[in-house]
């Protein structure tokens, strides 16, 4: 009940964040300020239950400070909202994870929950069950196959993807990927499709009969690859990849970066970020198209033959397919005012899509002098965000 409160306590009014638009069709349609605190990653939309399912990670209480207020501890929980008006319909407390799907026709869904997934019942918004996980395994991106309803739950330490059966939660299988598994999409014939966010990346093919790797497409010079999404028609895959050419050497942990001046960019080289098209029978490059930014997720609009990738310095990127050999980038559109909004989801009853942002607060002040720098890593550097200002976007035409 307490979540509850806190949760419908931070709603504002569902009015569009103003924002200078592109040239293009998509606009931001309605923004909620639905609040609370933690750490989240994928947002999920049931377009049959009509439900957006978003995680939520733990957190501290901390106390006020001369630059922020006061912010009470959260508890890890999955937070539900009403697909079409994004008021909250409930919160499902003690679970949380990476992201949520839901395999509609078994009423369950299931969340890449750390240490164990775990299983719900979507009309009660009850935990059924926990699942039981391979060691070292560490659940990341979720997706239910809705042609088996099976659900495919990725692990970057053991770069593998677990099937689970959606019908009672048993674990069917492993699936050796041979790569770090980001966004997986499938046909409903049997196939899955598994983007690598490896240098260099490609798409990892699986029969979902046999739980086997059939194939392995590879992107050439292009890596750090999140999000995919599948044209099941003209079996054409758009893998969102931020990276060109082999990883940077990792200097010593701790140590500071060699001296001099940064190398000079190159006027004449490939854009890092890039939506990688590629043909889904054989792996065929189809086209490059440049990305606004670092992407961290992808969807397909079959009725309108558009592709989608969101970026985590606020934009999302709309690729027409105006055959299956003709692609173009149709928009470039600013969803959020700072960093964010990073991952998507997408509503095939209306083609809205959706994203989710917190508001930057303040830089930290500068260390003393003296200081060593950071040593790096996930995290570094970051600005906080604003206590209670998490945001869903809806974007539409």
């Amino acid at each position: 009940m307490r979540l509850t409160l806190l949760l419908t306590a931070g709603i504002a009014a569902l009015a569009p964040i103003v924002l200078a638009q592109s040239t293009g069709p998509y606009k931001v349609l309605k923004t909620a300020r639905v609040g609370g605190e933690g750490g989240t990653d994928y947002i999920y939309a049931d377009t049959v239950g009509r439900r957006l399912y978003i995680t939520r990670g733990a957190t501290q209480a901390r106390e006020v400070t001369p630059t922020t207020p006061a912010v009470p501890a959260f508890e890890k929980r999955l937070t539900i909202f009403d697909l079409d008006t994004l008021e909250p319909v409930g919160v499902i407390p003690g679970v949380g994870g990476n992201g949520a799907t839901v395999c509609p026709k078994t009423g369950h869904g299931f969340t890449s929950d750390h240490p164990q997934p775990s299983m719900f019942d979507v009309k009660t918004m009850k935990l059924i069950k926990t699942i039981e996980v391979p060691q070292g395994f560490s659940a990341d991106g979720i997706y239910c196959d809705t042609g088996d309803d099976r659900v495919y739950i990725g692990s970057h330490p053991t770069k593998s993807l677990m099937v689970v059966d959606a019908k009672d939660g048993t674990v069917l299988g492993n699936v050796d990927l041979g790569g770090t598994p980001e966004q997986t999409v499938g046909d409903g014939k049997g196939m899955i499709y598994q983007v690598l966010q490896d240098r260099p990346g490609g798409v990892a093919v699986v029969d979902a009969k046999t739980m086997k790797v059939t194939a392995t497409y590879p992107f050439g010079d292009n890596g750090g690859c999140n999000g995919l999404a599948l044209d099941v028609k003209n079996q054409i895959l758009f893998a969102a990849c931020s990276a060109v050419g082999p990883a940077p050497a990792r200097g010593t942990p701790g140590q500071p970066a060699a001296a001099g001046p940064p190398p000079t960019p190159d006027p004449t080289a490939k854009p890092p970020q890039t939506f990688v098209i590629l043909s889904a029978k054989d792996g065929k490059i189809l086209e490059r198209l440049p990305l606004a930014g670092s992407s961290d997720g992808a969807a397909f609009n079959p009725a309108t033959m558009e592709a989608f990738s969101t970026q985590g310095n606020g934009t999302m990127t709309i690729v027409k397919e105006k055959s299956p050999t003709s692609f173009e980038v149709e928009q470039d559109l600013k969803t959020w005012p700072s960093n964010g909004a990073r991952t998507i989801a997408f509503d095939s009853k209306t083609g809205h899509l959706f994203a989710m942002a917190s508001e930057a607060g303040p830089p930290p002040p500068p260390p003393p002098a003296g200081t060593p720098p950071p040593a790096g890593g996930r995290g570094a550097g970051r600005v906080p965000p604003i206590p209670g200002s998490f945001t869903i976007i809806m974007v539409g035409k």
